[in-house]
């Protein structure tokens, strides 16, 4: 078994040269490739090459790619402005000569905007390209291991759709089976309802009758629907063994599934074989919910 799901979660941690990070990748079904990231500030230039690798190993879902970077020197330095302090402290003093107000607290000075400056440290070019390219290779680590859990989570999803489809299976031959279909069980109900419709019409036309018993004959046959349903269940456990991403072809296969299934039921002239049709509507509604979180 080859699919993998669109769920799945990993997460990679790195060091460098006073530096230390850890990656969360995670996702979840989605119509395409979604991918969204949060990068701390400074590390937007790794935005391109981190979206070109997600797309190496990721081909549909909605992922959300996380990094937390911590610097041993706090990554900030903090600086006193000490004339835009003399200048609040002068402030302050006028202030309480009007209003005799109370003199104002160290923690309320320094939360003055501009009396403390925080400065990002100019950091060496080489360095910051190192520690790139090793955050990034790091970033590999936890998108093979998210793969990993996406078909770890693929190979359970596998086992319940072939389960699924082996109880299609058997519904199908319940009413391949069933002796409804019989060539006498048919003809018995169409001299039946022909004779209702004789009875009920009088004068009726001939070739109007023939019409009748022949669209009754058709609406009896579910032959062909039972043909097609046989040929999906083959198609969906090959695209199950089939590598690479099979979803969008699967949620194809399960519309088409739907649709006999719909079209055997409208047939339906017997008890069991409606009730066999309206079970295989069940499985097969259960089948597309879970085909929808295939990549």
């Amino acid at each position: 078994m080859s699919i993998k799901s669109m769920t799945g979660f990993a997460r990679a941690e790195g060091t460098h040269e006073g530096a230390t990070w850890h990656w969360e990748a995670r996702s979840v079904n989605g119509r395409g490739l979604d991918i969204r990231l949060r990068l701390p500030s400074g590390n937007e230039p790794l935005e391109p090459r981190v979206r070109e690798a997600v797309g190496r190993h990721i081909t549909r879902g909605s992922v959300s790619i996380t990094l937390a970077v911590e610097r041993s020197d706090g990554g900030v330095e903090i600086h006193l402005n000490e004339r835009a302090l003399q200048q609040v402290m002068h402030a302050a003093d006028r202030v309480r000569d009007l209003t005799n107000a109370t003199p104002p607290r160290v923690d309320g000075l320094i939360a003055i905007k501009g009396v403390l400056d925080i400065v990002e440290p100019q950091e060496n070019q080489e360095l910051a390209a190192a520690r790139g390219e090793a955050m990034l290779k790091s970033l590999d680590g936890a998108l093979v291991a998210l793969v990993a859990a996406r078909s770890a989570e693929g190979a359970r999803l596998a086992a319940t759709l072939a389960a699924q489809l082996d109880e299609i299976e058997r519904l199908v031959a319940i009413v391949q089976a069933s002796p409804a279909r019989s060539r006498e069980a048919i003809e018995q109900r169409l001299k039946e309802q022909v004779r209702r419709l004789v009875d009920t019409g009088n004068g009726f036309d001939p070739a109007r009758l023939h019409q009748e018993a022949v669209l009754l004959a058709t609406r009896a046959d579910v032959e062909e629907e039972l043909q097609r349903l046989g040929s999906h269940i083959g198609a969906a456990r090959e695209l199950i063994s089939e590598p690479g991403a099979v979803g969008r072809k699967l949620d194809f296969l399960a519309q088409e599934f739907n649709r006999e299934a719909n079209t055997l039921c409208s047939k339906a002239s017997d008890v069991e074989i409606t009730r066999a049709g309206l079970a295989l509507k069940t499985v097969i509604d259960q089948l597309r919910e879970q085909v929808q979180n295939i990549e």
